[in-house]
C-alpha cells in the first residue's frame, strides 16, 4: 500500500471518531445541583449548552428513518439526472453554508470552553408574542468571536471550495448531529442501524443511485482526503477517498447512547455526584472500539476489491453486537432493553419540581416565621402598654 493512500486511510478513520468521541461527552446532561434559597447565588455563565433542545428519534422515527432517506435520496439523483448539476449545487451550497455558520459557530465556542477553561456570562434572548414565548436562545462572547470566525470561513469555503474547509464544515455537522440527536432506547437504535444496514446495501449495491448522488453532491456531506499528496495544490488535480457523514452520525448517535447509559448507570449508584465527576465507560468503550474495528473492516474491504463499499454493512452489526455481548457478559441485558432517555427526563423533572416544592416550603416558613416575630412584637407592645396603664391606675 503506497504511504500517501495509509495517510489518507487514517486521516478518514481520525475525522470519523473524533466527532463520535467528543460529541458524545458533549450529549451527557448531568443533573443541576439543588441550591438551597439563602445560599448566594452565582451569576450564570455559560448555560447555552444547557438549553439547546435536544432532538429525540423514537422506535416510529427509526421505522420511517430508512423510507424517507429513500425518498430523498432517490429524489437528489433524479435532480441530478433531469436538472443542470451546477445550478442544484449553487442552490445546496447556500442551504449549506447557512447550516454551516450555526454548526461552526456551536462547535468553536465548545471547543474554547472546554479546552481553554474560559468562562463567559451568558446573555439571554427571548422572543415573546402576548407572554407566549416564541423563541429562546443564550450565548456568550466566546459565541460571538465564533460566529465572526465562522463567516469568515464560510466565505473562503463559498470562493475557493476548498477540501479543507468543506472537512472543518462536515466535522462541526457531524459533532452537532451526535450532541444534538439522541436515541430514545437501545431498541429504538438497533432498529434504526438494522434498517439503514438492508438501505446501505441495496443502494449501494443494488443501484447506482448512492455512488453517483454521492460524486455529484458538491456540499459538505462527507469528510475527504487527498489519496496520494497532502493536498495543497488545486482540488480539481486530487484523487480523493471519502466518508459520508451519515457513517459517522447514524453510528454515533447510538455510541453516545452508549455512554448516557453508563451515565445513567453510574447516577443510580452515586445520585450526589457532580459535574466534573469520572464515571466508567465499558459500554461506551465496548460500542465505540466495535466501531474503530467496523470502519477499519470497511476500508480494508474497499482497498481490497477496489470498489464502494456501504459502510454501515460493517459498523451496524459490530455496534449492536458488542452492546449484547458485553450485557450479556455484565449480566445487564434487561437493563439495556429497560432503559429509557424518558426516565432521565423525568427524573430531571421531579428533581426540578421537588427542589420548586422546597423552594416554596423554605419561603412559606419563612413568612410564618416572619409572621410569628411581628404578632409576637404586637403581643409584647400590648402587653407594656396594659402594664403602663396598670402602674398608672395604680399610683393614682
Amino acid at each position: 500500500m503506497e504511504t500517501g493512500l495509509l495517510v489518507a486511510y487514517l486521516a478518514l478513520c481520525s475525522m470519523a471518531v473524533g466527532p463520535i468521541y467528543y460529541g458524545s461527552f458533549a450529549s451527557i446532561k448531568w443533573p443541576k445541583k439543588k441550591k438551597s434559597k439563602k445560599e448566594p447565588q452565582p451569576p450564570e455563565s455559560d448555560s447555552s449548552d444547557e438549553e439547546e433542545t435536544i432532538e429525540s428519534l423514537s422506535t416510529e422515527d427509526a421505522y420511517l428513518f430508512p423510507v424517507f432517506g429513500s425518498i430523498v435520496l432517490f429524489s437528489l439523483y433524479l435532480i441530478f439526472k433531469l436538472l443542470d448539476k451546477d445550478y442544484v449545487n449553487y442552490l445546496v451550497n447556500a442551504y449549506f453554508s447557512f447550516l454551516g455558520i450555526i454548526a461552526l459557530t456551536s462547535l468553536g465556542a465548545h471547543m474554547v470552553r472546554n479546552f481553554s477553561g474560559i468562562k463567559a456570562d451568558a446573555y439571554k434572548f427571548t422572543l415573546t408574542k402576548k407572554s407566549k414565548e416564541i423563541y429562546r436562545a443564550s450565548f456568550t462572547v466566546i459565541h460571538i468571536g465564533a460566529l465572526i470566525l465562522s463567516f469568515f470561513l464560510t466565505a473562503y469555503y463559498i470562493v475557493t471550495k476548498n477540501w479543507i474547509a468543506s472537512n472543518l464544515f462536515g466535522l462541526a455537522f457531524a459533532f452537532n448531529g451526535i450532541k444534538m440527536l439522541s436515541l430514545d432506547s437501545f431498541k429504538t437504535g438497533m432498529i434504526l442501524l438494522g434498517g439503514l444496514f438492508f438501505y446501505d446495501i441495496f443502494w449501494v449495491f443494488g443501484t447506482e443511485v448512492m455512488v453517483t448522488v454521492a460524486k455529484s453532491f458538491d456540499a459538505p456531506i462527507k469528510v475527504v482526503w487527498p489519496k496520494k499528496i497532502i493536498g495543497l495544490e488545486s482540488d480539481e488535480a486530487l484523487q480523493f477517498t471519502m466518508l459520508g457523514l451519515g457513517d459517522i452520525v447514524v453510528p454515533g448517535i447510538y455510541v453516545a447512547l452508549c455512554l448516557r447509559f453508563d451515565h445513567n448507570l453510574y447516577l443510580k449508584k452515586n445520585p450526589t455526584a457532580t459535574k466534573h465527576s469520572s464515571f466508567p465507560t465499558t459500554y461506551f468503550n465496548s460500542c465505540f472500539a466495535a466501531y474503530i474495528i467496523g470502519l477499519i473492516t470497511t476500508i480494508v474491504v474497499m482497498h481490497t476489491f477496489k470498489a464502494a463499499q456501504p459502510a454501515l454493512l460493517y459498523l451496524s452489526p459490530a455496534c449492536i453486537i458488542s452492546v449484547l455481548i458485553t450485557g450479556v457478559i455484565r449480566g445487564e441485558l434487561k437493563d439495556i432493553f429497560k432503559y429509557s432517555s424518558d426516565d432521565e427526563n423525568t427524573e430531571e423533572e421531579e428533581t426540578k419540581d421537588k427542589s420548586v416544592a422546597d423552594a416554596v416550603t423554605e419561603e412559606e416558613y419563612v413568612e410564618v416565621e416572619s409572621s410569628a416575630t411581628a404578632t409576637g412584637g404586637a403581643k409584647n407592645r400590648k402587653n407594656k402598654k396594659n402594664t403602663k396603664k396598670k402602674t398608672g391606675s395604680d399610683r393614682a
